[in-house]
C-alpha cells in the first residue's frame, strides 16, 4: 500500500485528488494539508510514502517547502503538482529534491502513474526537464538563459515583481524584511542586465514566465 499526503492550499483541489486515489487499488490518502505549515507538522507526526504538493501555498512554499521537507525526512519522497507547464520550475523543483513534477491539467490522467513510479524510486519528469538537468550537471555546463542562474528565493521575488506585487507585500507575503526584499530585487535585476519593471515584465514574457508566481 502506498501511503499518500497531499497538500495544497484549494479545497476543491484536495477532494479532486482524494477521489482520484480513492479509486486506484494500492493507493490510501493518510492526510492532507493546506499551507507549508500544516505540511511541516503532518511530514513530523505521519509516516507516509509520497507527498503531493502544489507549489504556490500561503506561507512557506515552492522550493523552500520542498527543501524543508527533505531536510526534516530525506527518504520521503514529493510529487509536485502545479498550475506552472514552464520547465523552469520543474527543473527548479527536481533540484531541490522533489521527485517529479506534474501540471494540474495533465493529473487526473497521469497522477497514478506518476506516484506509482517515483513510490518505486524512479523519477516521473518530461524529457525536455530530463535534458536540462543533465546539461546542468555536465562539467563546465551553463544556464541557458539569465533568469536560470537565479538562485530559487531570487526568482520567487522575480515572478513576484512581474506579477505586480510590491516590495512591501512581497516581504509580507514571504515573511522578509523590505530591506531582504530590495536586495534581492536588486541582485536579480543585476544578473538579468534589466533596469526597470517595464524590462522586467518584457523579459518574463519572451521567456514565457507570466503567470502567479510559487
Amino acid at each position: 500500500m502506498i501511503r499518500i499526503v497531499i497538500a495544497d492550499d484549494h479545497a476543491i483541489v484536495r477532494e479532486g485528488l482524494k477521489r482520484i486515489v480513492g479509486e486506484v487499488e494500492g493507493l490510501e490518502m493518510v492526510g492532507e494539508a493546506a499551507d507549508g505549515t500544516e505540511v511541516m507538522r503532518v511530514v513530523r507526526e505521519r509516516d507516509f510514502d509520497v507527498l503531493v504538493m502544489d507549489l504556490s501555498m500561503p506561507g512557506r512554499s515552492g522550493m523552500e517547502l520542498i527543501k524543508l521537507v527533505k531536510a526534516e525526512k530525506p527518504r520521503l519522497r514529493i510529487l509536485v503538482l502545479s498550475m506552472h507547464q514552464e520547465m523552469q520550475y520543474a527543473v527548479r523543483s527536481i533540484k531541490s529534491g522533489a521527485s517529479g513534477y506534474l501540471t494540474k491539467e495533465s493529473a487526473p490522467a497521469q497522477l497514478e502513474q506518476a506516484i506509482r513510479k517515483i513510490a518505486a524510486g524512479g523519477a516521473y519528469i518530461s524529457a525536455e526537464v530530463a535534458e536540462q538537468l543533465a546539461l546542468g550537471a555536465m562539467p563546465g555546463g551553463q544556464a541557458s538563459a539569465p533568469h536560470e542562474a537565479l538562485s530559487d528565493r531570487e526568482f520567487q521575488v522575480f515572478k513576484l515583481l512581474v506579477d505586480g506585487v510590491s516590495v512591501t507585500d512581497i516581504g509580507t507575503r514571504l515573511h522578509l524584511s523590505v530591506k531582504t526584499v530590495s536586495t534581492h530585487k536588486s541582485n536579480l535585476m543585476h544578473k538579468l542586465g534589466l533596469n526597470n519593471q517595464s524590462e522586467l515584465v518584457r523579459y518574463a514574457i519572451k521567456h514565457g514566465l507570466g503567470g502567479d508566481a510559487p
